[in-house]
Protein backbone atom coordinates (compact mmCIF):
# COMPACT_ATOMS: atom_id res chain seq x y z
CA UNK A 1 0.00 0.00 0.00
CA UNK A 2 1.51 3.51 -1.09
CA UNK A 3 1.46 6.65 1.48
CA UNK A 4 -0.55 9.19 0.30
CA UNK A 5 1.56 12.42 -0.78
CA UNK A 6 0.79 15.38 1.35
CA UNK A 7 2.14 18.92 1.80
CA UNK A 8 4.00 18.48 5.25
CA UNK A 9 6.27 21.19 6.79
CA UNK A 10 9.62 19.73 5.44
CA UNK A 11 7.61 19.59 1.82
CA UNK A 12 6.88 23.04 2.62
CA UNK A 13 9.78 24.33 3.08
CA UNK A 14 10.99 22.43 -0.03
CA UNK A 15 8.61 24.36 -1.53
CA UNK A 16 9.11 27.66 -0.72
CA UNK A 17 13.28 26.84 -1.40
CA UNK A 18 12.35 26.03 -5.03
CA UNK A 19 10.29 29.53 -5.46
CA UNK A 20 13.14 31.44 -4.15
CA UNK A 21 15.81 29.92 -6.48
CA UNK A 22 13.24 30.01 -9.63
CA UNK A 23 11.99 33.37 -8.62
CA UNK A 24 15.66 34.47 -7.94
CA UNK A 25 16.46 33.58 -12.01
CA UNK A 26 14.44 36.76 -12.95
CA UNK A 27 16.65 38.69 -11.11
CA UNK A 28 19.73 37.04 -11.81
CA UNK A 29 18.69 37.52 -15.17
CA UNK A 30 17.86 41.52 -14.76
CA UNK A 31 21.34 42.26 -13.83
CA UNK A 32 23.14 39.82 -16.58
CA UNK A 33 21.42 41.90 -19.42
CA UNK A 34 23.13 44.51 -18.56
CA UNK A 35 26.35 43.04 -20.24
CA UNK A 36 25.13 39.62 -22.32
CA UNK A 37 21.98 39.66 -24.58
CA UNK A 38 19.18 36.95 -23.62
CA UNK A 39 20.36 34.44 -25.99
CA UNK A 40 23.67 34.14 -24.89
CA UNK A 41 22.17 34.22 -21.14
CA UNK A 42 19.95 31.39 -22.04
CA UNK A 43 23.54 29.44 -23.04
CA UNK A 44 25.17 29.98 -20.29
CA UNK A 45 22.33 29.30 -18.10
CA UNK A 46 22.23 25.55 -19.54
CA UNK A 47 25.66 24.72 -20.95
CA UNK A 48 27.61 25.41 -17.41
CA UNK A 49 24.50 23.18 -15.47
CA UNK A 50 24.93 20.05 -17.97
CA UNK A 51 28.34 18.85 -16.54
CA UNK A 52 26.72 19.32 -13.37
CA UNK A 53 24.23 17.49 -14.00
CA UNK A 54 26.12 14.75 -15.91
CA UNK A 55 28.33 14.28 -12.37
CA UNK A 56 25.33 13.90 -10.47
CA UNK A 57 23.52 11.07 -12.28
CA UNK A 58 26.84 9.28 -12.74
CA UNK A 59 26.54 9.30 -9.11
CA UNK A 60 23.37 8.75 -8.64
CA UNK A 61 24.40 4.97 -10.86
CA UNK A 62 23.07 5.87 -14.18
CA UNK A 63 24.39 5.52 -17.42
CA UNK A 64 23.33 8.20 -20.07
CA UNK A 65 21.46 6.93 -22.87
CA UNK A 66 22.63 5.21 -26.34
CA UNK A 67 20.02 5.45 -28.49
CA UNK A 68 19.11 8.05 -30.66
CA UNK A 69 15.30 8.11 -30.29
CA UNK A 70 15.83 8.88 -26.58
CA UNK A 71 18.52 12.07 -27.34
CA UNK A 72 15.87 12.83 -30.20
CA UNK A 73 13.01 13.39 -27.37
CA UNK A 74 15.78 15.28 -25.05
CA UNK A 75 16.15 17.38 -27.99
CA UNK A 76 13.05 18.31 -28.13
CA UNK A 77 12.06 18.72 -24.45
CA UNK A 78 15.40 20.97 -24.59
CA UNK A 79 13.58 23.32 -27.05
CA UNK A 80 10.05 23.50 -25.14
CA UNK A 81 11.67 23.56 -21.80
CA UNK A 82 14.97 25.08 -21.98
CA UNK A 83 15.86 26.65 -25.30
CA UNK A 84 12.56 28.53 -25.83
CA UNK A 85 11.32 29.80 -22.40
CA UNK A 86 14.34 30.91 -21.41
CA UNK A 87 15.41 32.97 -24.13
CA UNK A 88 11.81 34.60 -24.56
CA UNK A 89 11.56 35.57 -20.71
CA UNK A 90 15.13 36.59 -21.43
CA UNK A 91 14.69 38.61 -23.52
CA UNK A 92 11.14 39.99 -22.13
CA UNK A 93 12.98 41.08 -19.39
CA UNK A 94 15.15 42.89 -21.25
CA UNK A 95 11.72 45.49 -21.99
CA UNK A 96 9.99 44.92 -18.52
CA UNK A 97 10.40 44.63 -14.93
CA UNK A 98 11.35 41.19 -13.62
CA UNK A 99 8.36 41.14 -11.03
CA UNK A 100 6.20 41.69 -13.68
CA UNK A 101 7.83 39.02 -16.26
CA UNK A 102 7.46 36.21 -13.13
CA UNK A 103 3.48 37.02 -12.88
CA UNK A 104 2.52 36.74 -16.75
CA UNK A 105 5.38 33.53 -16.18
CA UNK A 106 2.49 32.57 -13.35
CA UNK A 107 0.10 30.98 -16.17
CA UNK A 108 1.66 28.33 -16.83
CA UNK A 109 0.11 26.04 -14.94
CA UNK A 110 -3.13 26.84 -16.32
CA UNK A 111 -1.72 27.03 -19.86
CA UNK A 112 -0.36 23.79 -18.67
CA UNK A 113 -3.32 22.03 -17.54
CA UNK A 114 -5.51 23.03 -20.94
CA UNK A 115 -2.74 21.76 -23.05
CA UNK A 116 -2.56 18.32 -21.54
CA UNK A 117 -6.02 18.39 -21.90
CA UNK A 118 -6.84 18.83 -25.28
CA UNK A 119 -3.72 16.50 -25.89
CA UNK A 120 -3.43 13.97 -23.38
CA UNK A 121 -6.03 11.24 -23.10
CA UNK A 122 -5.55 10.37 -19.47
CA UNK A 123 -5.87 14.41 -18.20
CA UNK A 124 -9.40 15.25 -19.79
CA UNK A 125 -10.37 19.26 -20.39
CA UNK A 126 -12.87 20.22 -17.32
CA UNK A 127 -14.72 22.62 -16.74
CA UNK A 128 -12.35 23.84 -13.58
CA UNK A 129 -9.22 23.86 -16.25
CA UNK A 130 -11.22 26.09 -18.57
CA UNK A 131 -12.83 28.40 -15.49
CA UNK A 132 -9.37 28.77 -14.21
CA UNK A 133 -7.74 29.47 -17.86
CA UNK A 134 -10.19 32.17 -18.42
CA UNK A 135 -9.56 33.58 -15.16
CA UNK A 136 -5.60 33.59 -16.03
CA UNK A 137 -6.24 35.19 -19.37
CA UNK A 138 -8.91 38.10 -17.64
CA UNK A 139 -5.31 38.76 -15.24
CA UNK A 140 -3.43 39.11 -17.93
CA UNK A 141 -5.69 41.29 -19.68
CA UNK A 142 -5.64 43.57 -16.10
CA UNK A 143 -1.85 43.52 -16.43
CA UNK A 144 -1.46 44.88 -19.81
CA UNK A 145 -4.44 47.32 -20.28
CA UNK A 146 -6.38 48.24 -22.94
CA UNK A 147 -3.82 50.61 -24.12
CA UNK A 148 -2.09 47.27 -25.29
CA UNK A 149 -4.42 47.03 -28.12
CA UNK A 150 -4.39 50.57 -28.73
CA UNK A 151 -1.07 51.49 -28.38
CA UNK A 152 1.22 48.48 -29.27
CA UNK A 153 4.92 48.63 -28.45
CA UNK A 154 8.25 46.40 -27.40
CA UNK A 155 6.81 46.42 -23.91
CA UNK A 156 3.67 44.24 -25.16
CA UNK A 157 5.31 42.00 -27.32
CA UNK A 158 7.79 41.23 -24.55
CA UNK A 159 4.96 40.66 -22.20
CA UNK A 160 3.37 38.52 -25.15
CA UNK A 161 6.96 37.06 -25.33
CA UNK A 162 6.65 35.84 -21.87
CA UNK A 163 3.26 34.00 -22.42
CA UNK A 164 4.48 32.42 -24.65
CA UNK A 165 6.97 31.10 -22.90
CA UNK A 166 4.43 29.75 -20.82
CA UNK A 167 2.91 28.38 -23.28
CA UNK A 168 5.80 26.95 -24.35
CA UNK A 169 6.58 25.01 -20.80
CA UNK A 170 2.62 23.49 -21.33
CA UNK A 171 3.70 21.51 -24.06
CA UNK A 172 6.94 20.47 -22.66
CA UNK A 173 5.06 18.77 -20.08
CA UNK A 174 3.13 16.82 -23.05
CA UNK A 175 6.00 16.36 -24.35
CA UNK A 176 8.18 14.91 -21.38
CA UNK A 177 5.24 12.55 -20.10
CA UNK A 178 4.49 11.26 -23.85
CA UNK A 179 8.03 10.28 -24.83
CA UNK A 180 9.97 10.81 -21.54
CA UNK A 181 7.71 8.89 -18.93
CA UNK A 182 9.87 5.57 -18.91
CA UNK A 183 13.14 7.71 -17.79
CA UNK A 184 14.73 8.08 -14.52
CA UNK A 185 13.51 12.16 -13.82
CA UNK A 186 16.87 12.66 -12.93
CA UNK A 187 18.00 11.40 -16.35
CA UNK A 188 15.53 13.27 -18.07
CA UNK A 189 16.96 16.88 -16.26
CA UNK A 190 20.37 15.54 -17.43
CA UNK A 191 19.69 15.20 -20.82
CA UNK A 192 17.21 18.10 -21.27
CA UNK A 193 19.89 20.68 -20.57
CA UNK A 194 22.45 18.28 -23.32
CA UNK A 195 19.74 18.86 -25.74
CA UNK A 196 19.49 22.30 -25.44
CA UNK A 197 22.96 23.34 -25.08
CA UNK A 198 23.15 21.50 -28.49
CA UNK A 199 20.63 23.89 -29.60
CA UNK A 200 21.46 26.88 -28.61
CA UNK A 201 25.45 26.87 -29.23
CA UNK A 202 25.18 27.12 -33.27
CA UNK A 203 21.88 29.05 -32.36
CA UNK A 204 24.11 32.07 -29.85
CA UNK A 205 26.97 31.55 -32.51
CA UNK A 206 24.62 32.95 -35.30
CA UNK A 207 22.76 35.70 -33.88
CA UNK A 208 24.89 37.27 -30.93
CA UNK A 209 28.38 35.90 -31.98
CA UNK A 210 31.41 34.36 -29.80
CA UNK A 211 29.91 34.80 -26.53
CA UNK A 212 32.69 37.40 -24.07
CA UNK A 213 34.21 36.07 -21.25
CA UNK A 214 35.25 39.60 -20.22
CA UNK A 215 32.50 40.44 -18.00
CA UNK A 216 32.30 42.02 -14.78
CA UNK A 217 32.68 39.92 -11.56
CA UNK A 218 28.60 40.67 -10.73
CA UNK A 219 27.58 39.36 -14.11
CA UNK A 220 29.40 36.45 -13.97
CA UNK A 221 27.88 35.66 -10.35
CA UNK A 222 24.44 36.08 -11.91
CA UNK A 223 25.10 33.61 -14.52
CA UNK A 224 26.86 30.56 -12.26
CA UNK A 225 23.96 31.04 -10.03
CA UNK A 226 21.34 31.01 -13.14
CA UNK A 227 23.31 27.54 -13.93
CA UNK A 228 24.26 26.01 -10.31
CA UNK A 229 21.15 27.43 -8.30
CA UNK A 230 18.10 28.17 -10.30
CA UNK A 231 18.97 25.39 -12.75
CA UNK A 232 20.74 22.49 -10.69
CA UNK A 233 19.59 22.80 -7.57
CA UNK A 234 16.27 23.53 -8.80
CA UNK A 235 15.47 20.49 -10.30
CA UNK A 236 17.10 18.83 -7.24
CA UNK A 237 14.34 20.21 -5.41
CA UNK A 238 11.88 19.98 -8.06
CA UNK A 239 12.22 16.11 -7.71
CA UNK A 240 12.76 15.81 -4.29
CA UNK A 241 8.82 18.15 -3.80
CA UNK A 242 7.37 15.92 -6.32
CA UNK A 243 8.18 12.09 -4.74
CA UNK A 244 7.17 13.53 -1.25
CA UNK A 245 4.25 16.24 -2.20
CA UNK A 246 2.98 15.02 -5.29
CA UNK A 247 2.34 17.02 -8.81
CA UNK A 248 -0.61 19.11 -7.63
CA UNK A 249 1.41 20.39 -4.83
CA UNK A 250 3.87 21.09 -6.18
CA UNK A 251 2.29 22.93 -8.50
CA UNK A 252 1.79 25.71 -5.73
CA UNK A 253 5.09 27.16 -6.61
CA UNK A 254 3.46 29.00 -9.82
CA UNK A 255 2.17 31.05 -6.91
CA UNK A 256 4.79 31.38 -4.98
CA UNK A 257 7.58 32.56 -7.44
CA UNK A 258 6.57 36.07 -7.98
CA UNK A 259 6.82 37.33 -4.58
CA UNK A 260 10.31 36.33 -4.66
CA UNK A 261 10.91 37.70 -8.18
CA UNK A 262 8.92 40.56 -6.76
CA UNK A 263 10.69 41.08 -3.44
CA UNK A 264 13.95 41.01 -4.83
CA UNK A 265 13.09 43.45 -7.77
CA UNK A 266 11.89 46.27 -5.26
CA UNK A 267 14.31 45.44 -2.93
CA UNK A 268 17.76 45.50 -4.82
CA UNK A 269 16.84 46.98 -8.84
CA UNK A 270 14.64 49.58 -7.16
CA UNK A 271 11.74 47.92 -9.63
CA UNK A 272 7.74 49.27 -9.03
CA UNK A 273 4.69 47.16 -9.99
CA UNK A 274 1.88 49.29 -10.95
CA UNK A 275 -1.83 48.55 -8.84
CA UNK A 276 -3.14 47.25 -11.75
CA UNK A 277 -0.38 44.20 -12.05
CA UNK A 278 -1.12 43.22 -8.35
CA UNK A 279 -4.65 42.92 -9.57
CA UNK A 280 -3.69 40.98 -12.47
CA UNK A 281 -2.06 38.58 -9.65
CA UNK A 282 -4.62 38.40 -7.54
CA UNK A 283 -6.73 37.27 -10.43
CA UNK A 284 -4.23 34.55 -11.72
CA UNK A 285 -4.08 33.45 -8.23
CA UNK A 286 -7.89 32.21 -8.44
CA UNK A 287 -7.47 30.91 -11.38
CA UNK A 288 -4.96 28.84 -10.63
CA UNK A 289 -7.09 27.71 -7.39
CA UNK A 290 -10.16 27.30 -10.03
CA UNK A 291 -7.73 25.00 -12.02
CA UNK A 292 -6.29 22.82 -9.34
CA UNK A 293 -9.60 22.68 -7.86
CA UNK A 294 -8.67 23.56 -3.81
CA UNK A 295 -10.64 26.22 -4.08
CA UNK A 296 -13.75 24.02 -4.15
CA UNK A 297 -12.30 20.91 -2.34
CA UNK A 298 -11.91 18.66 -5.66
CA UNK A 299 -8.22 17.28 -6.13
Amino acid sequence: MTTPVKLDLTSSLLLFALASVWGGSFFFAEIALAEVPPLTITLHRVFWAAPLLVLIVHLAGYSLPKDIRTWGAYLGMGALNNAIPFSLIFWGQSQIDSGLASILNGTTAMFGAVVAGLLLRDEPLTLNKLAGAGLGLIGVGLIMGPEALLDFNLANLAQIAILAASLSYAFASVWGKTFLSSQPPLMNACGMVIGSSVLMIPLVLTVDGMPSFALSAPVWAVLLSLSSLSTVLAYGLYFAILKRAGAANLMLVTLLIPPFAIALGSGFLGERLPSSAWVGFAVIAIGFAVTDGRMFGKR
